[in-house]
């Protein structure tokens, strides 16, 4: 009996002594979009562990001192890193390992459920490296196929023939709205998206699932990372500076990750033909903060705040426009100036609950605020003029013999504040093969908006009445006493509530037919609105969605998978959709509708020994109770009228592949045909009929210096319809603009990052590090974005003038993590 009790004594003091000389190190293997990595290797020397299913692992390591510890798993790159415990601690660390298949630095991740859905996986580290007049996700969208704007300074982009307000944009499954009045991408400032925070990015351009909403076009789905550790990042150019902190608690059960950008777009506008002192400065700040408070229940916050200040003092333009045997110039002086304001708040929070791993739940409130401004008075001198073409004198270039042929008063003082509150319940239930999807969401939406804006133009001496009025001014030929109208003049207050009801359900699986894989998804949507208003006669509207998917991968040598999407897919209107160009709202306008089709195809294959795939895609849109809209820059004037029918064909080509050995490079080519008909007059090309388009997003390297890296982004789109004078006719106004070219280019040298380990002691602080120089439309192509139609009495026509977009601008950057 006393051995028994000498043995339990010798045992527990071996314990207490073996403890005071060990720490603990537990925590979490994830793969790159943190899921949980199960029979991971957790391995110091002769020590050991393996991760269990949800990835945790815990293993007693000597204390006191340095000791690497190695993470890894057959399908996945291992990692290894030194740490330092003290005795008796316990120190967390959840490593993130990536296949083995993907290069951290370059190749996107092959997702065979995104291939399945249609969806294209976008790299969040080549939207931060790309060079780009406006660098984020959207700026790579506009390399895809299908995805155009002819605006390098706007994040907004028109997909297959579909407007603006058509896309859908998603952070962590919260939809995001765009600003109600800005004009033109240099009033924009900075996209909601912050590339720094990003993890996941998803985009179909059409044919998506039922748990999407309710727009025709495309769905960008982006999710913000949950920190795995602390980590710092630091970047900064002559366009401006962002800055991100991320990191955990010790138990890691609270996680937070937060960033911070300002912008200053002056160095791009300033290299346009207007002479003006441009003070555009945007900022922004959001937080996403997350705690598990079980392995159950999780709480997420997410929340935004953006302050976009656009100050315009212009001077004088002159405008180069004709041709090389009739070159002629617009030449204008101004007075006044414009001031600008956009404030946003955003912030949403979700609960997410999971009652075991088949079902889960999360409950979602959201609220967005935002208050804008715009207001201006400027007073134009314009006056047509000859350019100089003689190349040896020393006014080569400037205008001579100005004819005076005009000026124009531009007065606005808009202001707008819009208040979106929602909560949504949404829930997962899996099945054996079998997963259902379930949603319902209720939003309240109150918009109070205030226009006053008008325009005189004054035509050598005489005021030109509007074309609608029926009296007409035709001085100096005959003498007209009447009174002076207004150009254009818009003078309405509205306080606008629409209500919302909406929900999905849909069934996807995964199966085999004949040895061959497929994917099945069918799913319905339905919404049901309300808008009132001060004035307004209160109307209701409902809409159900039908939509469906079906892919399949047949078992061949050669690796190829085929798709078909498609559905009855509804815009019921926003805001904008509902006010026409006089400022007055209509309740009556109903959801536009388009059966939409999708036929998809990806060809995997080998080419000089890389990886390399062919994604092709072949669409139409037939669309009714079409809502026809104008686009003037980024302004979208809608009619307020279900008064058209329209139809959108195409097709989209993409090749990516490691055209050089370890980067990632893609060509993209779309062919699209999109034309509407009002009021039965005819078929017309659309506002977005960008025929043609080519993108390409190529990535090199020096060989000898593969440290030295080049990145190059080059769109060509065929010209828009250039639009029409205001209160013109489109259907005699459809001569198209000059195609968009242009061409952004980046040299980068990187000293550390993952492939590169620091070589000096300076250099051993940093996790990645890395500067260059970005030369943005390196051809100084002139591209234009709308026509600035000047009217002359004496001929009594428009001629259209050409609003020239950025020029050539070098750019310095600067980029480190920590």
């Amino acid at each position: 009996m006393k051995a028994k009790f000498l043995i339990i004594f010798l045992f527990s003091l071996f314990a207490q002594v073996l403890s005071a000389q060990t720490a603990t190190l537990k925590g979490k293997v994830l793969d790159s979009i943190n899921r949980p990595i199960e029979n991971a290797t957790v391995s110091i020397g002769n020590l050991g562990a393996v991760t269990k299913q949800d990835g945790s692992y815990e293993i007693l390591v000597p204390a006191g001192k340095n000791i690497k510890v190695r993470y890894g798993h057959v399908s996945y790159n291992s990692f290894s890193k030194t740490f330092r415990i003290q005795k008796g601690k316990t120190l967390y660390f959840s490593p993130r390992l990536y296949y083995k298949t993907e290069s951290i630095d370059e190749v996107i991740i092959i997702d065979q459920r995104a291939n399945a859905q249609g969806l294209v996986d976008i790299s969040s580290r080549t939207a931060r490296i790309i060079p780009s007049a406006n660098q984020g996700i959207e700026s790579v969208l506009k390399t895809l196929p299908g995805v155009n704007f002819n605006n390098e300074l706007s994040t907004q982009y028109n997909v297959r023939g579909g407007s603006f307000e058509e896309n859908l944009v998603y952070v962590n499954g919260i939809e995001i709205y765009r600003s109600f009045l800005v004009r033109s991408g240099r009033q924009e400032g900075l996209s909601f998206v912050n590339p720094e925070l990003t993890q996941n990015v998803d985009f179909s351009a059409g044919g998506f699932q039922a748990k999407y909403g309710d727009k025709l076009s495309s769905v960008l789905d982006i999710t913000y990372r949950k920190p795995s550790r602390f980590g710092a990042s630091l970047e900064a150019s002559f366009l401006g500076a962002s800055v991100s902190v991320e990191g955990l608690s010790k138990n890691e059960k609270f996680k937070a990750l937060v960033g911070a950008r300002y912008r200053n777009n002056s160095l791009f506008l300033n290299s346009n033909d207007i002479d003006a002192n441009f003070n555009p400065n945007f900022t922004d700040i959001q937080a996403y903060l997350s705690y598990d408070f079980s392995e159950k229940f999780s709480l997420d916050f997410l929340g935004s705040y953006s302050l976009n200040n656009f100050d315009f003092t212009p001077r004088s333009r002159q405008t180069n426009f004709g041709t090389l045997a009739n070159p002629l110039s617009l030449v204008v002086n101004y007075e006044g100036n414009e001031q600008d304001q956009y404030r946003t708040i955003f912030g949403a929070l979700k609960g997410n609950y999971k009652f075991s791993d088949e079902l889960s739940v999360s409950l979602t409130a959201s609220s967005y605020n935002t208050q804008e401004q715009e207001y201006y008075d400027i007073l134009s001198f314009y006056g047509l003029g000859e350019v100089n073409a003689d190349f040896g004198s020393d006014n080569f270039g400037d205008s001579n013999l100005v004819q005076s042929i005009g000026s124009q008063l531009d007065h606005a003082r808009n202001n707008l504040k819009a208040q979106i509150n929602s909560i949504k319940l949404t829930a997962n239930w899996r099945l054996n093969s079998n997963l259902f999807e379930f949603g319902a969401k209720y939003q309240h939406e109150n918009i109070k908006d205030k226009i006053n804006e008008w325009q005189v133009v004054d035509s050598s001496g005489f005021s030109l009445r509007p074309p609608y009025l029926l009296s007409r001014n035709d001085e100096p030929y005959e003498p007209f006493t009447g009174p002076i109208f207004p150009f254009i003049n818009i003078d309405a207050e509205n306080d606008v509530t629409i209500q919302r009801i909406s929900g999905f359900a849909q069934w996807s699986k995964k199966s085999f037919i004949n040895g061959h894989r497929v994917w099945y998804n069918l799913g319905l949507r339905a919404q049901h609105w309300q808008i009132e208003g001060e004035g307004l006669q209160s109307d209701n509207h409902t809409v159900v969605s039908p939509r469906g998917q079906f892919s399949i991968k047949p078992n061949w040598d050669t690796d190829m998978l085929f798709r078909v999407s498609g559905g009855l897919y509804h815009q019921p209107p926003f805001y904008r959709e509902l006010r026409d160009s006089l400022g007055t709202v209509h309740p009556e306008v109903k959801a536009q509708k388009s059966i939409h089709i999708v036929l998809g195809h990806d060809f995997s294959f080998d080419l000089w020994d890389r990886p390399f795939k062919l994604v092709s895609e072949v669409y139409y849109k037939h669309l009714t109770d079409v809502n026809p809209f104008t686009i003037d820059n980024v302004k979208i004037r809608y009619r307020a009228k279900n008064n058209a029918i329209a139809y959108a064909a195409g097709v989209d080509l993409r090749l990516n592949g490691e055209f050089v050995p370890g980067t990632q490079s893609w060509f993209s080519i779309g062919y699209l045909q999109t034309e509407e008909n009002i009021d039965n007059r005819g078929y017309i090309s659309r506002p977005t009929d960008q025929r043609f388009k080519f993108g390409l997003l190529f990535q090199d390297y020096v060989p000898s210096v593969p440290s030295l890296k080049m990145y190059l982004n080059l769109v060509y789109n065929t010209g828009v319809p250039g639009g029409s004078p205001s209160y013109a006719d489109p259907y005699q106004y459809q001569n198209r603009l000059k195609p968009y070219f242009r061409s952004d280019i980046g040299i980068s040298y990187i000293f550390v990052d993952l492939n590169n380990p620091p070589k000096a002691e300076w250099q051993k602080k940093f996790k990645q590090l890395s500067t260059g120089l970005e030369l943005f439309n390196m051809f100084d192509n002139q591209n234009s974005i709308t026509n600035t139609w000047v009217k002359d009495v004496s001929s009594n026509r428009y001629v259209a003038i050409p609003n020239y977009l950025s020029g050539r601008v070098l750019n310095l950057k600067v980029s480190m993590r920590f």
